[in-house]
């Protein structure tokens, strides 16, 4: 991989006796992001290697390295990845190769070993794990070797029947699992029968089955697996010390985060109403009761609000001000991305209720659509300036008066974006990029 030519000569001296070892096989390890140095052994808190899955038709060696394992990057770790060219990629040969890395790379003194693997390459993370001690920690996810339910249906189940051995005979590592709603390769039921396994093992575990807003047999590749579970991957690879399960409980996406940029009449309602029941106060006299408003009611001329997420992890906040016949003003608020590159930004939008959709077109705006749900959300669809790309998302409406109070969210590293402009109480927008 070119990532190997900005690396230290330590790490290329050291990264060539690994490849070494590969003999007559192709790749091997590589660095997992290009620019970042990885810690040496004695600096870092461990390596983590990912594998990456086995397509038919394509070689998955050259597929992206999961955003989430840049939050381990960032932590301390050393982050690798296990290429392999598909033709030569088997269970027996890749699994018997990495288990031979992890034990290597403990020589070389990494406190910890951990492997991370995802369809394909979680069943090589755990069957390695099965076959060394020096194996740590595994984190596995959507686990499959045997084809999907279209294509391989005479060996789809066994994605579930030769998976339950192979928890049950690893050796020494805590082992962290994700099943994904929707996942074709997923024949079901997987998460309780791995639990019980795990648990019985007295080693530390963690089973995440069928996560909210998680789908289908790629979503640890996206920002919103990022937003919701890097934290908690994080907390596992460092608990060298976890004999029990740990349970993963994201906030994230369930309401706003403190990231989200608000025009102050949203970021602090309370705050908003008060002066406003100040002001309608003095303005009818004393009344002799001494008492004010015994009721928090929406920030003025707020009628609505919407939140929810893009799938790049980008959360999205659409707050009705105003609606006259068919025009409406709104607060469009979107949240930085997840590497920060794109900071962000709220901005007053101008709109019409177009066949019962609310629709934001503005020259050298995006556009954006807004249908009503059963359920009282909105499905939204954001078009770039372009019209080149799209994105979809559900928003579920909230009570204004929450945006007082917002959970954090969990970046990764990226060059430093420029800063932005502050909002102001009764701007238009601190926009930065819509």
């Amino acid at each position: 991989m070119t990532g190997l030519l900005s690396k230290s000569i330590a790490a290329l001296a050291f990264s060539a006796s690994l490849l070494a070892s590969a003999g007559a096989f192709a790749l091997g390890l590589d660095p997992a992001f290009d620019g970042i140095t990885a810690p040496t052994p004695d600096h870092a808190k461990g390596v983590v290697v990912w594998s990456h899955g086995r397509s038919i038709n394509a070689e998955d060696s050259q597929s992206p390295t999961p955003v989430y394992l840049r939050a381990l990057a960032d932590d301390g770790w050393a982050v690798m990845r296990f290429d392999r060219l598909a033709a030569e990629d088997t269970l027996k040969d890749s699994s018997k190769r990495l288990a031979d890395y992890a034990t290597e790379l403990k020589h070389k003194g990494y406190k910890q070993v951990v492997l991370a693997g995802q369809s394909f390459g979680a069943f090589l993370a755990i069957m390695a794990a099965d076959a060394t001690s020096d194996v740590d920690a595994v984190v596995a996810t959507a686990p499959a070797a045997y084809g999907n339910f279209d294509d391989f249906y005479d060996s789809w189940r066994l994605n579930a029947t030769k998976l339950y051995p192979l928890l049950d005979q690893v050796k020494h590592a805590r082992v962290m699992l994700f099943y994904f709603h929707g996942d074709d390769f997923d024949p079901g039921g997987r998460g309780e029968r791995s639990r019980a396994i795990l648990a019985s093992r007295n080693m530390g575990y963690a089973v995440i089955d069928q996560p909210a807003f998680m789908t289908g047999h790629w979503a640890s590749s996206t920002g919103v697996f990022l937003r919701r579970y890097g934290a908690c991957i994080r907390d596992f690879v460092n608990d060298s010390s976890l004999n029990s399960e740990l349970l993963c409980n994201p906030q994230w996406g369930t309401r706003p985060s403190a990231d989200l940029k608000l025009p102050t009449e949203l970021a602090e309602p309370k705050t908003a109403h008060q002066q406003t029941a100040a002001k309608t106060v003095a303005a009818a006299g004393p009344t002799g009761s001494g008492n004010g408003p015994d009721t928090l009611k929406a920030p003025e001329g707020m009628r609505d609000v919407w939140y929810g997420f893009y799938p790049n992890g980008r959360e999205v906040l659409l707050g009705i001000e105003a609606a006259h016949g068919q025009d409406l003003t709104a607060v469009y608020a979107i949240g930085p991305s997840i590497d920060d590159k794109a900071p962000a930004n709220w901005t007053r939008r101008k709109g019409k209720i177009v066949d019962d959709s609310f629709v934001f077109e503005q020259p050298g705006k995006s556009t954006l659509r807004f249908r009503p749900k059963q359920d009282g959300g909105l499905g939204a669809t954001w078009v770039a300036v372009d019209g080149k790309t799209s994105m979809t998302a559900h928003l579920k409406p909230i009570d204004p008066l929450s945006l007082g109070s917002r959970v954090p969210a969990l970046h990764v590293s990226a060059p430093p974006a420029s800063p932005v402009t502050p909002a102001t109480a009764h701007g238009d927008s601190n926009e930065a990029q819509d």
